[in-house]
């Protein structure tokens, strides 16, 4: 048994952890998502457009680096545990105060800073959980709390379903208030990470591990970009292109999005459990290749049945790439910086993709939402695939030690 077998949680303690990090990924992207399903509603309550409702979307996106720096830091300084609970407790209350916002002006603040609580979810909650499990195991659980996303768009589609059509927009964000509750089971069942306890340090070996490290951490940036504008780019707009190419009602447009959702679950699993077999570049980039040729399938199938099956295909290979990453830029992370170091790169990539609704918006009102969204997925798909293979890799490294990364590319000088 080695070091870090032996010095692991027990199965208890990392069955709470999984279950913690993964509702409090997937409740904050409950919230974000069920802006996406309601933009046109939205927009004529406020009397505004369909792509101005989109910019806050973007508005969300742009200022998640702010709190994935400020909860990153609190995590490496004082612990994954009551960082994440106190970010819990602010997105809740974000959500709560946008479903009572009275103008377009309010509800764009409000969603800027629901991004700065958002932002700081992701990072705490996958150094907390690739810490507490086996490396043998890393890319299923990556996989499994990646999808925590897709489980909160699947959410976001059920409370479209039954609540939108009765009570309106308003009411589906007063319902992302009940997360608050999920700090209490973090607080009473959720342990603090051990390999934190071993590898936190002082502030001045802190700061040059993370400068140490500067090439890996901006193609990280590069990567997380490419992923995000891949993720948000077949995501975020499908249900408006839904309503507005297919002309469907909000049910039926709730029950596609469900199914592409269980694709993401299945996705985000699946390749997660081959990054473990594979390694993870490899499984990436078959994951996003695949997805190149089922871009006719997902945006201009013939029937609705075969756009379901595009979407659920769509979702299991895009998401499914994705799933890979929490154990991938956790593993490539210097192991005084792991709240840090992989949030805040992943927040800056979304802040660099966060235009790309707005783009679609503008793209699909010009010309079709099929042609904005179809042409920009192959564009995307491919210049991912070649940034995936040129990163970087550390599969399976101790997190006691630092990586050493099997790369093309030259990396920086490892603290």
């Amino acid at each position: 048994m080695t070091n870090a077998t032996a010095s692991l949680p027990s199965r208890a303690d990392q069955r709470n952890v999984l279950i913690a990090t993964f509702l409090g990924w997937s409740l904050d992207a409950f919230d974000f998502l069920l802006l996406t399903f309601v933009l046109s509603a939205v927009a004529e309550e406020f009397g505004r457009s369909v792509p101005a409702i989109a910019l806050t979307l973007t508005a969300t996106l742009a200022t998640r680096p702010l709190g994935a720096f400020v909860f990153g830091l609190l995590a490496d300084r004082y612990g994954r545990r009551i960082p994440l609970m106190v970010n819990v407790l602010c997105y809740s209350t974000i959500s709560v105060l946008t479903g009572l916002a009275p103008s377009y002006t309010i509800f764009f603040i409000l969603r800027a800073l629901y991004g700065v609580a958002m932002g700081g979810q992701w990072g705490v909650s996958a150094s907390l959980t690739i810490e507490s499990v086996s490396p043998k195991w890393r890319g299923v659980v990556s996989g499994f709390l990646q999808e925590g996303y897709a489980f909160g768009y699947l959410l976001a589609a059920v409370v479209y379903y039954v609540v939108f059509p009765v009570w309106g927009w308003r009411v589906m964000f007063l319902i992302g208030g009940l997360p608050a509750l999920l700090t209490i089971f973090i607080f009473t069942k959720v342990k603090e990470s051990e390999v934190w306890k071993r590898t936190r340090t002082d502030w001045a070996t802190y700061r040059r591990s993370i400068f140490a490290n500067w090439k890996v951490f901006l193609y990280m940036v590069l990567l997380l970009m490419m992923l995000d504008l891949m993720g948000h780019g077949t995501r975020d707009l499908y249900p408006t292109f839904l309503a507005r190419e297919w002309s469907l009602n909000p049910r039926a447009i709730a029950v596609i999005v469900a199914i592409s959702m269980l694709g993401a679950l299945c996705g985000g699993i699946l390749f997660g459990y081959l990054s473990d077999r594979w390694g993870r570049r490899r499984a990436m980039v078959a994951a996003v290749l695949l997805a190149l040729p089922v871009i006719p399938l997902w945006i201009a199938a013939p029937s609705l049945p075969l756009i379901a099956l595009g979407a659920f295909c769509m979702q299991l290979l895009v998401q499914g790439a994705f799933g890979v990453i929490p154990a991938h830029t956790n593993e490539l992370a210097p192991k005084h910086a792991r709240g840090f170091f992989p949030g805040f790169a992943y927040q800056l990539g979304v802040l660099c993709a966060s235009s790309i609704g707005y783009i679609q918006a503008l793209l699909g009102e010009m010309f079709t939402y099929t042609v904005s969204m179809g042409v920009l997925a192959a564009i995307l798909f491919v210049t991912g695939a070649v940034v995936i293979w040129l990163g970087p890799e550390a599969k399976g490294v101790a997190f006691e030690e630092q990586p050493k990364p099997e790369t093309p590319l030259p990396v920086g000088e490892r603290a």
